[in-house]
């Protein structure tokens, strides 16, 4: 282990839950991620940072020629300044007890070895001659990343003021990814949400995405994928034109925060054991590739492969899943998303979002309908956009107001895509199925269906807006929260500090909690999943989908298998992990043989 940095990142969350969250942590070396779709919100907190920093501020007005892109870029700078500016703070001012320098050293895994030679390096060092601890402190202990994420999926086309259709590199995705481009930012950019080869092939425009002569990478790419046939398919693409892969990011497919991209029953245990067993498979072929694409486009060939990191995320909530993760699969890093929503010095969430999130219990927690993208989406009861919801339904006026339009994509009724929670889409659909042949109970049924739908757009932006008491367009400021289903066993607001010491063993905030692992979880969010769908299915008489359902149960039942002996293996190290183990995956096997097809 290297005990001068970190084992664990923060994952995105939302739209704006990590928003400014790298200018809270990342002077101290923890690296996290900021989502790229609302440039509106990032253009407040340009504005919000601006005045808290006494930094000059001009508008970069959506009337502005490419304002996405731009606005995206001038907040990138800002943040970058930001941290740096704090991390040299902290550098210069290393004497002062109370220091962000001891703040630094105390979050780190194991501190004593790094604090030890720091110590002897200062004892030994005359007081006159600082510049040589200074340039210690920068050579070992470094600031966090600050990466960058775009759901490529999310890559509407725009038109110009007068109407017409402006080219594809225009497009939300496309100007987000340029906004990256043109950033000062030396970190990664995180493309999520599935493959976009338009997209992919834009990144050949921007020389920082291409290695230099030594096989450095100014700007990274990091592929956030389901399975290993997946990240060979997408390693390889990008390779070809000469875009290397610096991560492949692993994510539980349903125990997750956020938009849940269930594989076909392919469990995380399997799929991260696919990962270690051809990793060096995966290395290889994909720079074959590379030096292919490289010399295709007129550039160096290199001597050896750049650093390619596998990590994961999804569901880790103790110390033994976390260090489990990194020693038996040989992860880089592990992912911790939603446990930080409870840290205020981390991410900035409103006091009733925040009451709830901590409050919420396993039954409140659950995969709901509400994405307009038709994807499912990890979502918690009671949530003020709910509410919103209901009220919009006693006045008789479902829907909302699609004002941001970053997830519209139905052309069911109109030739312009439009967004499935809005006023628009319900009136015409709700107007359909009065006219259809359906009694009043189905014609209810689909209606509240369709009402479980929420404007994400607004709703993973509220929160912020909230927080920091931001001035909105809207008057609208119902909130979504999208968690994990694991932030059911973090009962408590807590500290930085404790949420880190918690994460490398050091205390136990889960102590005396009732929790299943992060394995059988996910394995009992598959079987639901899979026992919910079928039946929709076979009501449907859809037999594509039931036959989808067959194979979506055999390879459940792997996994099962696969846990068996994994377990078996383990039993004598873990502690937590293996309560109960055997016992649940034989109950979640019974389920799945007593499904009838």
């Amino acid at each position: 282990m290297n005990f001068n940095s970190h084992t664990f990142s923060i994952p995105v969350m939302g739209l704006g839950y990590t928003i400014d969250t790298p200018v809270k942590v990342g002077h101290l070396g923890i690296s996290s991620v900021i989502s790229l779709v609302d440039d509106i919100l990032i253009e407040k907190m340009r504005e919000f940072y601006s005045k808290k920093f006494d930094i000059p501020y001009q508008n970069i007005s959506s009337k502005v020629e490419d304002s996405r892109a731009k606005r995206i870029t001038a907040y990138l700078n800002m943040v970058d300044k930001l941290v740096h500016d704090k991390y040299e703070e902290m550098i210069n001012n290393f004497q002062k007890k109370e220091s962000e320098l001891e703040k630094y050293f105390d979050l780190l895994p194991n501190s004593t070895q790094i604090r030890e030679k720091f110590n002897h390096l200062v004892e030994n060092t005359k007081n006159t001659n600082l510049k040589e601890v200074k340039n210690w402190l920068r050579s070992n202990l470094a600031p966090g990343k600050i990466d960058v994420n775009i759901m490529t999926k999310l890559d509407k086309a725009n038109v110009s003021a007068d109407g017409e259709q402006l080219p594809a590199e225009y497009n939300d995705a496309h100007a987000a990814l340029r906004g990256f481009a043109n950033s000062n930012l030396c970190s990664s950019l995180v493309l999520s949400a599935g493959m976009n080869p338009r997209l992919y092939s834009y990144l050949e425009n921007f020389s920082d995405f291409y290695p230099d002569a030594n096989g450095d990478l100014r700007k990274k790419i990091i592929l956030k994928v389901s399975d290993f046939r997946s990240a060979m398919i997408q390693g390889r693409f990008l390779a070809k034109k000469g875009i290397w892969v610096s991560e492949f990011r692993v994510e539980s497919g349903l125990n997750c925060g956020g938009h849940a991209f269930a594989t076909q029953g392919h469990l995380l245990g399997p799929i991260l054991n696919e990962f270690k067993e051809k990793r060096q498979e995966l290395l290889d072929a994909t720079f074959n590739v590379l030096q292919s694409g490289l010399k295709d486009k007129g550039l160096p060939e290199l001597q050896q492969a750049p650093e390619m990191k596998i990590t994961a995320q999804g569901g880790i909530g103790t110390n033994e899943e976390h260090q489990l993760l990194l020693d038996e699969y040989q992860l880089d890093s592990i992912g911790w998303g939603s446990p930080f929503m409870l840290v205020p010095e981390a991410c900035h969430i409103d006091s009733e979002s925040l009451g709830l999130l901590r409050d919420a219990d396993e039954q409140d927690l659950y995969l709901s309908k509400a994405s307009p993208l038709g994807v499912p989406f990890n979502n918690v009861r009671g949530a003020s956009q709910q509410k919103a919801i209901q009220n919009y339904l006693k006045d008789g006026k479902p829907g909302f107001p699609c004002t941001k339009r970053y997830l519209v994509f139905n052309t069911e009724f109109t030739d312009k895509p439009i967004c499935t929670a809005s006023k628009q889409y319900l009136r015409k659909k709700f107007n359909e199925i009065e006219l259809s042949a359906h009694s009043e109970e189905e014609k209810q049924t689909l209606k509240d269906k369709l009402t479980e739908k929420e404007c994400l757009c607004e709703g993973l932006t509220n929160s912020t807006y909230l927080a920091n008491g931001l001035d909105t367009e809207s008057k609208r400021t119902g909130v979504s929260i999208c968690p994990g289903p694991n932030i059911a066993y973090f009962k408590q607001l807590v500290s930085l500090k404790e949420m880190v010491d918690h994460i490398y063993g050091k205390i136990n905030l889960l102590k005396e909690v009732k929790r299943p692992n992060l394995f059988i979880k996910e394995l009992g969010m598959y079987v639901d999943y899979l026992e919910s769908n079928l039946k929709e299915a076979q009501a449907e008489e859809d037999k594509k989908q039931v036959n989808y359902f067959k194979k979506f149960r055999e390879n459940l039942q792997e996994g099962i298998q696969y846990y068996h002996q994994f377990f078996k293996d383990y039993e004598n190290k873990l502690h937590e992990m293996k309560k109960n183990v055997f016992s649940e995956l034989e109950h979640f096997n019974a389920r799945l043989e007593n499904i009838k097809f």
